[in-house]
């Protein structure tokens, strides 16, 4: 995947981000810069490509201004396995929680997802024939045996008879005519899962290795549904598909997948960064960045598809920092992040273009939600101003929460016109939202805003 000639430059990979992400230029030129290196490396000769080590980002900023965003759209740019991690979630080892092992094990599975949904594609052909045929089975099974001349000629006529009724089906499904038609399918159990041995919790990584060990042994148990052939079809075409993929040339390759262009995303990894002391919790935090730092460096973690290194993922840490600075973290972990970047506060003007110009637009998703109902939204420019300025101004007045904001001023905006919708506003109404609505709607919101801290 990261050897393909045809991978995004740092410019097309900036273009791809500034369809969803407003600003932040100096975000999404480090996290361009860092994917175009990875696959620089693999087309690096000889043993330096295993020298060079990817450069992990801290990107600090507040919450809502885009830090998880950039991360999560970088990749699907780069189309590689990807996980988002609350550092606050993992605790030290030793003590009840997830331990941060976890999140390489995570990258796994998303990796085997994304192999297997390749291979399944280049088998579509193969497979939608095998479902075909299953389905045709249960509607009209095949007669048993051949028939011969000493059956008799009434045998040859059923058997003939037979395939083209069978033939006559097929068509039907071909068409659509039969998705409502219930036929018992046969399918597989899911086994139980282990969580306890002996009274006492194990570990992830053992837990997973005992339960597909236990799962090798026992024989696949099956049952027969009775379900829709619309249903039906969903299930053994996967069922068909993992018939004809290996496995254990998924798991290799999702291995190396996960090795080489895995991204983890950690959040709020200043909610682990110590303030000073070295009592209580900021113990326990510092037991999280000493757990996180080998991870981060580069090791082995065992997940049930096998070993797996760590040594070229790529991390993405990020948090807003309010409290805690990112000094306060270990020294150790700190030169694991050496690309240091600061996420600008939105302004009104930000508020503005975010509202209309990236492809996932809130005006653009409540434009699509009413057009579902054939009732037309469109919004005046100085109506878009003044959402825009109102947002900014709570933020400061409140609390910054980033770009987040719009989603509530536009719910209170727009929630009574959902609500009325298809009853009292029906089809192929046109709605324009104006400047004089929005003070109007609003205005509840702006007046109550400053009483926000005296509620508990």
């Amino acid at each position: 995947m990261l050897e393909n000639s045809s991978y995004l430059t740092p410019r097309e990979i900036v273009a791809e981000l500034d369809k969803y992400i407003i600003g932040q230029d100096d975000a999404k030129k480090n996290v361009a810069i860092a994917l175009r290196n990875r696959w620089r490396r693999m087309n690096v000769a000889g043993d330096m490509q295993k020298e060079i080590m990817p450069n992990n980002i801290l990107m600090i900023g507040s919450t809502g201004v885009g830090k998880t965003e950039i991360a999560r759209r970088l990749a699907k740019v780069a189309k590689a396995p990807f996980v988002k991690v609350e550092a606050s979630k993992f605790t030290e080892v030793g003590y009840v929680g997830r331990d941060v092992e976890s999140m390489v094990r995570d990258l796994v599975e998303q990796a085997v997802t994304m192999v297997q949904d390749q291979k399944k594609a280049l088998v579509e052909e193969k497979t939608s024939q095998a479902v075909e045929d299953v389905i045709l089975d249960a509607l009209i099974p095949p007669l048993k045996g051949t028939p011969t001349t000493t059956t008799g000629e009434y045998v040859s006529q059923d058997h003939e008879l037979n395939e083209k009724t069978r033939e006559r089906f097929r068509e039907k499904l071909r068409a659509g005519e039969l998705e409502e038609r219930k036929i018992d399918v046969t399918v597989d159990k899911n086994g139980g899962n282990l969580g306890f041995i002996g009274g006492s919790p194990i570990d992830e990584g053992s837990m997973m290795n005992i339960q597909e060990m236990i799962n090798g042994m026992m024989p696949k148990k099956t049952k027969k549904r009775k379900m829709t052939i619309a249903e039906a079809r969903k299930i053994l075409v996967d069922q068909e598909s993992s018939k004809l993929i290996d496995m254990d040339e998924v798991k290799d390759e999702a291995v190396r997948l996960a090795e080489n262009s895995g991204i983890i995303f950690i959040d709020e990894i200043d909610k682990v960064a110590s303030g000073g002391n070295k009592n209580g919790a900021d113990v326990s935090r510092q037991g999280v960045q000493r757990d996180l730092l080998p991870i981060v460096e580069g090791s082995t973690v065992n997940t049930k598809h096998g070993i797996v290194k760590t040594d070229h993922m790529l991390f993405v840490a990020a948090g807003a920092f309010h409290v805690a600075k990112p000094s306060d973290l270990i020294p150790e972990l700190q030169g694991r992040f050496p690309i240091r970047v600061e996420l600008q506060s939105l302004t009104d003007k930000d508020f503005k273009v975010i509202l209309r110009q990236p492809k996932n637009a809130l005006t653009k998703q409540y434009e699509a939600l009413l057009g579902s109902e054939n009732v037309q939204l469109s919004f005046n420019e100085d109506a878009l101003d003044e959402i825009a300025r109102l947002a900014y101004e709570i933020n400061v007045e409140v609390e910054n929460i980033g770009a987040r904001r719009l989603h509530t001023v536009m719910s209170h905006l727009l929630n009574d016109l959902l609500f009325d919708v298809p009853d009292v506003i029906g089809a192929n109404a046109q709605i324009v939202v104006t400047k004089e609505m929005v003070n109007e709607r609003l205005s509840g919101l702006v007046k109550n805003r400053d009483l926000s801290q005296y509620i508990i």
